[in-house]
C-alpha cells in the first residue's frame, strides 16, 4: 500500500497485454508516477484472484470483469479496501468500457466514487463523445448516449484532463462549466533513446544508400487517403526513395501501394507489428516521417509523438484538431486537404539535409518541453487551476 498521504488508482479499459493506446499510455503513466506517491494501482479488465505486482511501484487489480455490474462491485470493494484519501484517475474512451461505448453505468459508479466515498475523481478524457453522423441514423443513439456518459462523469469528478485543447469547450458545453480542466497531451509510447548500432543497423537494411523516408500508424482509410497520394508521388519521382511502412496494417497497405507497380515493391518495406524498441530504431533511421492526419496533427495522435521524441523531421498536416504549437517549427506542415503540397514539402527537405538537422532538433526540443510524460505527471501533482 502508498506509503504516501494519498493512494492512487488508475481505472482503465484497456491495459498490457491488451494493445492500444489508451493501454501503453496508461503502462507508461503508472510507471512514471509511482517514484512520487510509493505505488500506482491500476484497475482493469479480468477476474484474476490477487494483485499481480509488476514491479516498480506499480500494482494491477484484473477485476474489473467487463466493466458490467459484478466488475464494478469487485472494483469498488477493492478500492475500499485502501484508507482514504484516494485519488481514482480514469482513462476515458467511451469504446474502452464495453457495451459497445453505451455503459451508462460504469459511469454512474464513477462518479458515485466520490459522493459515496469523497474520493479524489479525476477523468482523463482520450476522447469526449462519438460524433454525430448522417448515417446510419442509429449510430447517433451511440454519440448521444456518450455525450450522457460525459456529463455524467463531469458531474462526478474534481478535475478533468483532456487530451487536446479541442475537447475543452465541448466539456463546457456537456456541463462542465464549473470543474477544472487541464491540457495533458499524451507522450509518445515507444522509447527516446534506442541504441545508435541497433539504428544504424535498421538504416543499412533499409535505406542501400538512398533517402529513407517512414510512416508509423495502423494505415486506416481516412489517413491512407492522404499519404497514398504523397508517397505515390514520391515514390515516381524519386527512383532513389525508399518507404518504411511501421505499425500494424502495414505488410496489409504495402500491397494496396504498390498495385500495378511490381518496381517499387523492392522499395517499400512493411515489418508488420514490431516491438516499442524496434519501432524507436526503424524512426531513427529514416531521413524523415511523413505523418498525415485527416484532422490535423495533434496532441493525441501517439505516432506523431513518437517521432518527435526520437528527433525525427516529421511532415504532418494541420487541421481544425490541430493545436497552435504546431506553428511554432517542430514540424513541416501541409493543409490537411492537400496530399500534393505534403509530397512537395518532403522532396523540399530531402535535398535540404542542414534543414532536416534543424527540424529534428526542433522536434525533439518541442516534445520535452510539451508531450513528454514528466509534464504529465507534475499536471496530476499539481493542485488544480481555480
Amino acid at each position: 500500500m502508498t506509503v504516501g498521504r494519498k493512494s492512487w488508482h488508475l481505472v482503465t479499459g484497456e491495459y498490457p497485454p491488451e494493445p492500444g493506446g489508451v493501454s501503453d499510455y496508461t503502462a507508461l503513466l503508472a510507471r512514471a508516477l509511482a517514484p512520487h506517491v510509493g505505488e500506482v494501482h491500476v484497475w482493469c479488465r479480468g477476474n484474476a484472484g490477487v494483485p499481480i505486482d509488476e514491479g516498480g511501484g506499480v500494482i494491477v487489480h484484473r477485476v474489473c470483469g467487463g466493466f458490467g455490474p459484478a466488475g464494478l462491485l469487485r472494483a469498488d470493494r477493492g478500492l475500499d479496501r485502501f484508507p482514504a484519501p484516494r485519488a481514482v484517475v480514469v482513462q476515458y474512451v467511451a469504446q474502452g468500457f464495453g457495451f459497445k461505448a453505451m455503459n451508462l453505468p460504469f459511469a454512474a459508479w464513477v462518479a458515485s466514487r466520490r459522493f459515496r466515498r469523497r474520493d479524489d475523481v479525476r477523468v482523463m478524457f482520450h476522447e469526449v463523445a462519438v460524433p454525430w453522423v448522417r448515417r446510419p441514423l442509429r449510430r447517433n443513439l451511440v454519440a448521444a448516449v456518450t455525450r450522457l456518459m460525459a456529463a455524467v462523469l463531469l458531474r462526478g469528478c474534481t478535475r478533468a484532463y483532456v487530451s487536446i485543447p479541442a475537447w475543452v469547450p465541448v466539456l463546457r458545453r456537456l456541463g462542465g462549466s464549473r470543474v477544472p480542466i487541464a491540457w495533458t497531451p499524451i507522450p509518445a509510447t515507444v522509447p527516446d533513446d534506442p541504441d545508435p548500432a541497433a539504428v544504424a543497423a535498421r538504416r543499412a537494411e533499409l535505406a542501400a544508400g538512398g533517402p529513407a523516408v517512414g510512416h508509423f500508424g495502423t494505415y486506416g482509410r481516412p489517413i491512407t487517403a492522404l499519404l497514398g497520394p504523397a508517397l505515390r508521388a514520391l515514390l515516381g519521382g524519386r527512383p532513389d526513395l525508399r518507404v518504411l511502412l511501421l505499425g500494424s496494417g502495414g505488410e496489409r497497405w504495402r500491397g494496396e501501394l504498390t498495385a500495378g507497380r511490381p518496381d517499387w515493391e523492392r522499395r517499400v518495406v512493411a515489418p508488420g507489428p514490431l516491438p516499442a524498441a524496434r519501432v524507436a530504431e526503424c524512426l531513427r533511421a529514416c531521413d524523415l516521417a511523413v505523418q498525415p492526419y485527416p484532422d490535423g496533427a495533434s496532441a493525441r495522435r501517439t505516432t506523431l509523438m513518437a517521432a518527435l521524441a526520437n528527433g525525427v523531421p516529421v511532415v504532418t498536416t494541420v487541421g481544425p484538431l490541430s493545436e497552435p504549437v504546431w506553428a511554432d517549427g517542430a514540424v513541416a506542415a501541409a493543409p490537411a486537404d492537400d496530399p500534393g503540397r505534403l509530397a512537395a514539402l518532403v522532396v523540399e527537405l530531402l535535398d535540404r539535409p542542414d534543414r532536416l538537422a534543424e527540424l529534428g532538433a526542433a522536434a525533439r526540443r518541442t516534445y520535452e518541453s510539451q508531450f513528454a510524460i514528466e509534464r504529465t505527471v507534475a499536471v496530476l501533482l499539481a493542485d488544480p487551476p481555480r
